[in-house]
This record gives structure tokens, C-alpha cells and sequence, in this order.
């Protein structure tokens, strides 16, 4: 199975990030975007239900599949199950993706952030079965799934789902042993069920392409004719039996960028993966929520905050002065309504943390910036 998207380039054209004019999509530098990214050689687009409210969905019938031979490119979307609440409405969310893109089948079709409690809804209202008979149809061509979740999910899954082809991972050189995302472990997992692996957040929201001192510095010192991104972009390349590797561009300068990287692709060499080591240690030593996500704090809250998920949010401003990142991360673990400002201050989590966060006073800090 890893010959699945052999012939695929290694950079991806993920349509959550367009540009915007307002609430919508600027169409005329997204075809400029789209135009240079095929002229290129490269070829896979990848949308989903959700992304801009369904704009995503139309964005890449007005800027891909009006514009260009179906032949020309892949296009990938998400089905996400857990969205809805009844089977009959998540089937019909493939029929409403087919008639925004005008695609008439898709590439690559994905059961969208399988993890947690979301991953009970595919099984609960026949999503798999469903998907594998619209494969059987021509509809679509290949079925996968992307995951948030841990490693000892994944393998659950895909040892009771093995005619998933594909899987989508969060996969960069900051997650990469990080023990809440789990990358290494995730992408052992796919290689140990020989499962191909599509590359998501490569650049971790951005946050990669905008690093502090004296992280950014070592990159500079080591390559100044580089964009920061690019080393993220070729760690995640670099990596064995990968179909691509997604990158959310927002304007012209990303695309550029990426091209450049991407189109004389080198894999990184063992001295640049030193280098990288390097600007870990160095991330790791600058002041952060201490939190290891072990999550003995969640189990026990009344109000059921993802404190862990919160305390990434911190840090992405903290270590990443990305506060773009930082609120979709946050605004993704609140999603149940569970935000930080909802703290009763009942001192549970702070009486089984091992690292002896002062929680109460950093989940106010994290309402004071997120929750306005």
C-alpha cells in the first residue's frame, strides 16, 4: 500500500488558511496561489467540510475544478461524523461536499479528526461502511482518516479498520516527541500497519515560520539564505513512506516560499537534524506552562476543562508569538463550551498535579486573553 500516491509531490495545497477579504475568500490571489502551485508540478488540494464554513469547499470549485481539467490535480476532503447527530446527516455532508466543489468524485476522501469522543460517532452511524461503498462506486477514490489523538488510538483503529488506505498525522520537529501529540509514535504506528501517512501542520500553524530568539537564530546562523519554514517543511518531507505534505499557505509569499523548498526537494541531512535538536533545546529552556499533559487534572474537574489543551494555547503565544495559532487551538479544545473562564476555582486540578502548576491563576491569565 505505500505505493499510494507515489507520484504525488510532496507539497499540498491545504485550503483551511486562504487568503480573506472580510468574511470571504479573496478569489483573485487564491487562483494566483492556485496557478503557480500547478505550474509547478504540484497537485493535491486539500479541503473539508468545515474549513471557512463550506468556503473551502467553494473556494476550490471556483479556483481548481472550474478552471483547470479534473485530470490535473487531486482533491481531498473531510467528512466530520461527530459534527452532527444523526448518520443520516453526516452521509448527506458528502453529497453537499460534492455539490460545492463540482468535483464529481474525490481523490482522497477523509473521516475527518478521528481522537477522543469524536471517533464513536463514525462507528455509531455506519460511516465506514458507507465510505467503502462509495469507493466501490467511483465516488471516491481513496478513504482514510486524520486523527488528534494518541498513538495507542491510532493502532485500535486501524487494526479494526484496515481498508482505511491512508492516515493524516500531525507531524513536526517540535511534536515530534512531544508526549500530548505524539508524532513519532503515531507515524510508527502507520508504518508498523504499512500505511501511508499524509503530513498535516508541518509548520505547527505557523508557529515554526516565526520562532523567538535564540531559536531563530540558530537557523539563521546555520542557513541565512532560508525561510524558517523551509526547515520544517523538509524535516516532514524527508520523512519514509509520506504521500505529502500539507501546507495551509494565506498569500502569495507562503506559496513562493514553499515552491522554492519544495520543488528541488533535498531530504534533510543528519548535520540540519542536528541543527534542528538544537532549536528544541533551545525552545524547551525558554519560561512556559510546565505542563506534560498527563492529564490527571482533567479527570477529576467539575466543569470539564481541557486544561492541558488550554495550557498549548499559552504556550503558542509564549514560545510562538503566534496568538492566531494560539485561539484556533484554543477555540478547537473549548469547543464544548468548557472555556477557561468557567474555573470554579475548586483546587482539584492543582491538588493532583506533578508539576505543581498554579492552574487556577494561569487558566485566569488564559480567560484574560482568549475569552473576550
Amino acid at each position: 500500500m505505500e505505493t499510494l500516491g507515489k507520484d504525488i509531490k510532496k507539497l499540498g495545497f491545504g485550503l483551511m488558511r486562504l487568503p480573506m477579504l472580510g468574511d470571504e475568500v479573496d478569489i483573485e490571489q487564491t487562483n494566483h496561489m492556485v496557478d503557480l502551485f500547478l505550474s509547478n508540478g504540484f497537485t493535491y488540494f486539500d479541503t473539508a467540510y468545515g474549513y471557512i464554513n463550506g468556503k473551502s469547499e467553494e473556494a476550490a470549485k471556483t479556483c481548481i475544478v472550474d478552471r483547470y481539467p479534473r485530470e490535473r490535480f487531486q482533491l481531498a476532503t473531510k467528512l466530520p461524523a461527530w459534527a452532527v447527530s444523526t448518520a443520516e446527516e453526516a452521509k448527506a455532508m458528502l453529497t453537499t461536499s460534492l455539490q460545492r466543489t463540482g468535483a464529481g468524485y474525490f481523490d482522497f476522501y477523509l473521516l475527518h479528526s478521528l481522537g477522543d469522543n469524536r471517533t464513536q460517532a463514525f462507528e455509531d452511524y455506519g460511516i465506514w461502511d458507507f465510505v467503502m461503498e462509495q469507493k466501490a462506486k467511483g465516488v471516491l477514490k481513496h478513504v482514510g482518516f486524520s486523527l488528534h489523538d494518541t498513538a495507542e488510538a491510532l493502532d485500535e483503529i486501524l487494526t479494526k479498520h484496515p481498508e482505511a488506505e491512508f492516515v493524516q498525522l500531525q507531524i513536526n520537529y517540535i511534536d515530534w516527541e512531544s508526549e500530548s501529540i505524539q508524532a513519532r509514535k503515531c507515524y510508527e504506528v502507520a508504518r508498523k500497519h504499512n500505511k501511508p501517512v499524509i503530513i498535516m501542520e508541518p509548520v505547527k500553524g505557523g508557529s515554526l515560520a516565526t520562532l523567538p530568539e535564540p531559536a531563530a537564530g540558530i537557523l539563521r546562523a546555520a542557513d541565512p539564505q532560508v525561510s524558517m519554514s523551509s526547515w520544517a517543511m523538509r524535516y516532514a518531507a524527508s520523512l519514509d513512506g509520506i504521500i505529502t505534505v500539507l501546507s495551509g499557505m494565506s498569500n502569495i509569499a507562503q506559496m513562493e516560499d514553499n515552491i522554492k523548498t519544495m520543488k528541488h526537494f533535498s531530504p534533510i541531512t543528519n548535520a540540519e537534524r542536528a541543527v534542528l535538536d538544537s532549536v528544541n533545546l533551545a525552545l524547551a529552556a525558554l519560561p512556559r506552562v510546565p505542563c506534560t499533559d498527563c492529564r490527571y487534572c482533567v479527570k477529576g474537574c467539575p466543569v470539564e476543562i481541557d486544561i492541558p489543551g488550554v495550557f498549548t494555547a499559552v504556550n503558542t503565544i509564549q514560545l510562538f508569538n503566534n496568538p492566531t495559532g494560539a485561539q484556533g487551538h484554543y477555540n478547537w479544545v473549548t469547543r464544548s463550551g468548557a472555556t477557561a473562564s468557567k474555573c470554579i476555582e475548586c483546587g482539584q486540578c492543582e491538588s493532583v498535579c506533578p508539576q505543581h502548576i498554579g492552574i487556577i491563576e494561569e487558566l485566569k491569565r488564559a480567560a484574560s486573553v482568549f475569552d473576550r
